[in-house]
Parts: structure tokens; sequence; C-alpha cells
């Protein structure tokens, strides 16, 4: 029979807690969802078509919070300070990509500091342009671009941020030079957009409606085809063949987070995407859900940096 005294009694109680602890499937609390761009914008959206789901399949709490600014940066480095347990995830989109490419004065290198968890959605961004811009078409607006080069302004949610590159592929495509602002999300540039005091806004679909309400037309797409839940709406491609570049939302979480949870959270995400009102409901947004896997995903991430740095020689684009 082993005897233990009072010293290992209490040693052992003192133990049992976090041995408790790391027996308890993950998870065992809430679970965070860092979006990096304003409430209203398209990861922002999906992020909250999927929440209850999310919740749901998890049997926790899912919190998401906007932490807004410098192109997504500033929602990313919060995720890298965060413990690398699985409970504060990051919701991002292309730029994870593109912004790297462009600003040196990163804190952190995003290949580094983050594993390629699951892709949620591929969606395009639309060039809307306020009511009263003298042109109606994508045509009509590269003519009036020409017509005033550097004059005719396009917000995008962030310098370097996807929509910028596509920005600056479309002057590329086209032989037009705009002028580029830049706001903390596709939601501000849509309200900016429908308020008249910006040109354009190159953003998607679900951010650019409230604009539509007040006037702005929808002149092209940025994918390579037509998408079937938006066939109105014409692609860059068929004014400047070869013109082909979509936007993606997927999930990321700190280097070192136990595969497991992040396993895990890869099967909770596609239960919820396989529902059909949740999918209904980002089709409707103007975003088809993805059947991916984090190998996909990664090679999703090296094909768009490769394409960002083809457009940074190209134009010498730096930030920082």
């Amino acid at each position: 029979m082993v005897r233990m005294n009072r010293r290992s009694i209490a040693a052992a109680l003192v133990a049992w807690p976090s041995i408790a602890r790391a027996q308890t499937a993950w998870p065992d609390r809430p679970v965070r969802f860092i979006v990096p761009y304003s409430a209203g914008g398209v990861a922002d959206t999906i992020a909250r078509i999927m929440q209850p789901r999310v919740a749901e399949h998890l049997g926790q709490s899912f919190i998401i919070e906007n932490r807004t600014g410098a192109s997504g940066a500033i929602g990313a480095a919060a995720v890298h300070a965060a413990p690398a347990d699985g409970y504060t995830l990051l919701f991002e989109g292309a730029t994870f990509a593109t912004l790297p490419e462009v600003r040196r004065d990163l804190p952190f290198d995003y290949a580094a500091a983050f594993v390629p968890v699951v892709q949620v959605t591929t969606q395009p961004y639309i060039i809307g342009i306020r009511a009263g811009f003298p042109a109606t078409d994508l045509a009509g607006f590269v003519a009036e671009a020409k017509r005033r080069p550097g004059e005719v302004t396009y917000g995008t949610p962030g310098v370097a941020h996807i929509g910028h590159f596509m920005g600056e592929s479309l002057q590329m495509a086209a032989g037009i030079r705009l002028e580029h602002v830049p706001f903390r999300g596709g939601a501000d540039v849509a309200r900016e957009l429908a308020g008249g005091r910006i040109d354009a806004g190159i953003i998607s679909y679900s951010s650019l409606r409230p604009a539509v309400e007040r006037g702005a037309t929808l002149i092209a797409s940025t994918a390579g085809r037509r998408q079937a839940s938006l066939p109105q709406i014409p692609v860059i491609g068929e004014t400047f063949p070869g013109y082909d570049m979509s936007s993606w939302t997927g999930v990321f979480a700190p280097a070192g987070t136990p595969e497991a949870a992040m396993v895990r959270f890869a099967q909770v995400l596609r239960s919820a995407l396989s529902d059909p009102e949740v999918r209904r409901r980002m089709e409707a947004a103007g975003a088809d859900p993805v059947e991916s896997d984090p190998v996909a995903f990664a090679q999703v991430i090296r094909r768009d940096r490769e394409t960002a740095k083809r457009i940074v020689a190209a134009t010498g684009l730096r930030v920082g």
C-alpha cells in the first residue's frame, strides 16, 4: 500500500487543477475571433454570418472582436501577442498575403508568426462609383481618369490592402493614374462613397450595398469571370483581358498553437459552412464558401504573395 504524507497530498492537490485542464478537450472556455477591419466590412459580415453556428458546434461562446487600423496589422498584432492556445484566432483576407510585400516596418513576420488553419470564402471585389460621377460603366470611368490624371479618387480598406493592389493593377492595365484614399474598412469606404466624398471604391459587394442604396453604381468585378450570384456585373477582364484578382477570408492561429485545437476549429467551421442558410447568406453577400484544408489554403496564400511581388516590382509600391 502506497502511503502519502501531508506534504505529498498538498502538492497533489495544488497540481490537480493544471492536470485536469491539460486533459480537458479544447475548447473549455470562449473562443475569440479578431477581425482586423471595421464592422460592416466583408470579413466582419462573414464572421457574423457564421457566429451562431460556430458557437453551437464549439459548445462555447464565440466572440467576434473588431481591431481596426494599419490595413489589418493592428488586429494581427493583437493575435500575435495572445497566448498560442487556440483561444484567440485571426480572421483575415488576402491582405494577409499582400501587406508584408509592401510594409517593411511590421513588428513581426506574418509567415512565421501565424499558421493557416482553414480558408472560409473567396470573393471578388467590386468597383462602385458615386452618384453624379460623369460615367456609368468601366469604359467611361477609365476615360474620365484619362481626362483628369491623378484627380479621380478611389477608396479601399487601407494602404497595401488587397483592394489597393487591385486598384494598382487596374491602373497598369488601363494606363491611368488614380488617387488612392485608404480607410479602416470597407464600411468606411462605402460611407464616404455614398456621401460623394470619393469618386469610387474597390471593396466587397456586401460592403457596397449601403452605398448603392444611396445612388452608387456598380461598374465592374475584379474576378476572372462573372459570378453566378452577380451575373449583371461585368468583370474588368471583359475590357482589359487577363485581369483576374479576387480576395478571400480565412482563419489563422498564432504559431505554436496546439494542432488539436486547429484541427477541431477547422472541423467546426466546415460544419458551420455546411448549413444551407449560412451558405445562402454568404452568397447573397457576394462570397462563395470554400471547401479547404491547411495545405490548399497555404497554396492560395503563396499564389497571392507572388502576384503582390509582381505588382510591387512593376509599380514600386512601398509603405514604411
